[in-house]
């Protein structure tokens, strides 16, 4: 009955279940999100293609970032590399999120230029950020620096992959994909610079077209457990071990 559900509706029971999961951490609420995340997304995606503009395109990879459009959250980085990832990569991009004039001015320019793959919406809309967290396929937070950070762990919660800098709480959370072992939740770049994050980038969009891979980095992801349970654990740990 949930499949039969009109599009409209669908988009917000998806959106309802994961931002519960992502609060609660509720395991059989992360387990029925899990079951349901390919048909889930692509519903999901084709809502926010329609909505925003985008070419309705299902087998294309959705970038996605909400964000404060600032340095702090590495958008010096996005502005330098954009051009190259959408001129050479096969991808739609997706911003929801305000900041400094010169970013926004940047990003309003870029939508032009690349109409019907990309689309800044300047401003902040709850409901949609909810729905572009379930739509899209990767999460970029570049961060200069990032001391916890919760929209990787919410984009895990919706199955989509985050693409971070290794800096504080994204360290903490996304483990880099291994191609070797296939372990990883996400993809990352170690230092400060542009060309990092796009190999970065590039590295997760490898990773589309190998339908495996995804699914696990997808499982990896939406199984991960940041509850306080484990962060408790670990304080008792260090407490005991100071005594």
């Amino acid at each position: 009955e949930i499949v039969n559900m009109p599009r409209d509706k669908y988009t917000q029971f998806l959106a309802r279940m994961a931002a519960e999961a992502a609060v609660s951490g509720m395991e059989e609420i992360v387990l029925n999100a899990r079951d349901k995340a390919e048909v889930g997304k692509a519903v999901c995606k084709a809502a926010l293609q329609e909505r925003m503009g985008l070419e309705q395109r299902p087998d294309m990879p959705l970038v996605a970032m909400v964000t404060r459009m600032t340095e702090q959250k590495g958008f010096d980085l996005v502005a330098c590399i954009l051009d190259d990832i959408m001129q050479h990569e096969d991808i739609q991009f997706m911003l929801l999120g305000s900041g400094d004039e010169r970013f926004e001015n940047f990003m309003r320019a870029a939508e032009y230029r690349y109409k019907g793959r990309l689309c800044a919406y300047i401003g902040y809309s709850e409901e949609l950020s909810h729905l572009v967290y379930a739509a899209s396929d990767f999460f970029l937070m570049p961060s200069r620096f990032e001391p916890c950070g919760l929209s990787q762990m919410i984009a895990m919660r919706y199955g989509s992959l985050p693409i971070v800098r290794e800096t504080g709480g994204l360290r903490d959370t996304v483990t880099p994909y291994n191609r070797f072992t296939g372990e990883g939740n996400g993809f990352s770049f170690a230092n400060y610079d542009a060309w990092e994050l796009r190999d970065a980038i590039r590295l997760a969009l490898s990773c589309w077209n190998d339908k495996d891979v995804m699914r696990g980095l997808i499982d990896h992801a939406m199984k991960a457990d940041f509850g306080f349970e484990i962060s408790a654990q670990e304080y008792a740990k260090l407490y005991i071990w100071m005594l």
